[in-house]
């Protein structure tokens, strides 16, 4: 029996074993924790982005003229104006240019650029490496930032670090990020003449000067989502050492305080810090629209700001649905980390 079933193999036929090990493997697939739960977020991402994308087509659609008017300006006749929304398009209604930008945005096509007529995915994806770079650089300090103050700051509860770190995060959360990039333009741009004010330098052409004219927009960005961070952080951290039996025994067997907060609380406090920093993705690119249009950053930002004032509805879409799909994306990253270093996360999740 043996023989005959390889010989059956090998001559190309019907494999028993075979076709057993592929099952066990799909049961043993389906029966992954990980893989279910990120079958689960994909599937709550498809509403989450198709929602976006329609909402922002219909603010888009109610707001007053068309995109033809705004190109053709205060001077266009009513008569040039109808003959340019003919020609791109607007005359349709509101239900069919949205299937038609749907069914063109499934196949990969985000449309064309009602005002320069260019295809909306190269220009957002040539605005997108710049903001991706501030966004980048914002977020490593906001988390390096973060890290160093709630430590210091849970290290002794009501000292005078920690109630520098509570002032920094409430001033944090309360000024308005055009008001703190106001402030270190004064301060570092006009008084000490450190940075420019203005501008951006690509990477690719001087590494020094790129830094340069980011390292301010960088700071207003993360200014928000350090708070959020140090927050959090040093609020899990103070939990950790004041009701956590691991930290009693830590300091039972003689370690130091240091040693208790930085190798045993920091470690356990920083899973909490991945889903919210997940969040902030999204509100970096929210804020990333305010900080590039002051420091005259050619990113995302800016861009969708000049497609709202010019009704360029392919360019506000495309941006939004990317903007949308880079969140969940990273929310999913977020939960996918948060399982993989605590198993009882990923069980949870799987039998929930």
């Amino acid at each position: 029996m043996v023989s005959t079933t390889t010989t059956t193999s090998e001559s190309g036929g019907f494999d028993p074993a075979g076709a057993g090990a592929l099952r066990v493997r799909a049961r043993a697939v389906r029966r992954s924790p990980s893989l279910r739960m990120i079958g689960r977020r994909l599937l709550l991402a498809i509403p989450v982005i198709w929602g976006t994308t329609f909402l922002t087509f219909c603010l888009m659609n109610l707001l007053p003229g068309t995109a033809a008017s705004a190109l053709l300006g205060a001077s266009a006749t009513p008569q040039s104006i109808a003959a340019l929304n003919v020609k791109l398009g607007l005359n349709e209604p509101f239900p069919t240019r949205y299937l038609d930008w749907l069914g063109n945005a499934l196949h990969g096509n985000l449309g064309t650029s009602l005002a320069t007529g260019q295809p909306v995915t190269s220009l957002v994806l040539s605005r997108l490496e710049v903001s991706g770079e501030l966004i980048a650089l914002a977020f490593l300090l906001a988390l390096g930032c973060a890290i160093v103050v709630a430590t210091a700051a849970a290290r002794r509860p009501g000292g005078i670090a920690d109630w520098i770190s509570v002032v920094v995060s409430t001033a944090g959360l309360s000024v308005p990020s055009f008001v703190v990039a106001l402030a270190l333009v004064l301060v570092f741009a006009v008084k000490l003449k450190v940075v420019p004010p203005l501008g951006f330098v690509p990477i690719s052409a001087n590494l020094g000067w790129n830094l340069r004219t980011l390292i301010l927009p960088a700071v207003t960005l993360a200014v928000g989502i350090f708070a959020v961070f140090n927050r959090l952080l040093r609020a899990d951290l103070i939990d950790q050492l004041q009701t956590e039996d691991y930290v009693t025994t830590a300091r039972a067997k003689g370690a130091s305080p240091w040693r208790v907060l930085i190798r045993h609380a920091l470690r356990n406090s920083l899973f909490g810090l991945l889903t919210v920093a997940g969040l902030q993705i999204g509100a970096l690119f929210g804020t990333t629209v305010v900080v590039e249009q002051v420091f005259s950053i050619p990113g995302v930002g800016q861009q969708l700001l000049s497609a709202i004032s010019n009704e360029d509805v392919p360019v506000v879409e495309g941006i939004v649905a990317l903007i949308a799909t880079i969140t969940v994306l990273a929310n999913l990253t977020a939960d996918l980390l948060y399982a993989v270093l605590d198993p009882r996360i990923r069980h949870d999740s799987a039998s929930s």
